[in-house]
């Protein structure tokens, strides 16, 4: 076991109507020892985040649901310290396409989150739903990738279905790179 002090300090940012799935995974993760972290602060899209922020110098801040605008200052500040999930799957380069497990054309989503990108997989016809995190930069959407999860899309899925699953994924998904991020 780990000292205390070796422990990385998390903020966790969620969005003030989600579910709160990632924030409950993260937490027990935590607790049962899978991260070497402690959660200094939750903090919910309805409350003023930056002045929480510069009061805990966290190591990493997990975006889990948060729906607001992070200010470039913060983006700089905390660069490849900002970890975003993002329902799409985003390439590591602009300009590469993410290929699917089935060697189809994946959805990037940009600019699309939770039901509205999920519904695009459904309507564009897709063979697989996916979710990546990667560390948030300046340009929207788009950031160093650090893990994506596929889940196949079946014939009577629908968006609730779909979503289901693929948040489970991007639960686990989330544990594993802060897993690795805080060793």
């Amino acid at each position: 076991m780990m000292s205390q002090t070796s422990k990385k300090k998390l903020v966790l940012m969620v969005h003030e109507g989600g579910s709160h799935t990632n924030l409950k995974t993260i937490r027990r993760a935590v607790d049962a020892g899978k991260i070497n972290a402690e959660i200094s602060a939750v903090v919910s899209d309805k409350e003023n985040a930056i002045p929480v922020l510069e009061k805990m110098s966290p190591d990493y801040i997990c975006l889990a649901g948060w729906k607001k605008i992070i200010p470039k200052k913060i983006i700089k500040e905390y660069k490849n310290k900002i970890l975003n999930i993002h329902p799409g799957l985003i390439p590591d380069t602009v300009n590469e396409k993410v290929k699917n497990p089935d060697d189809t054309e994946a959805l990037w989503n940009k600019e699309m989150y939770g039901n509205k990108a999920v519904q695009n997989f459904l309507d564009r016809k897709a063979t697989f739903a996916g979710s990546s995190i990667h560390f948030l930069t300046l340009d929207f959407d788009f950031g160093p990738v650090l893990g994506r999860t596929f889940e196949k899309i079946q014939i009577n899925d629908t968006v609730e279905s779909l979503y289901a699953r693929l948040k489970k994924k991007e639960n686990e998904l989330y544990v594993e790179i802060l897993e690795k991020l805080t060793q």
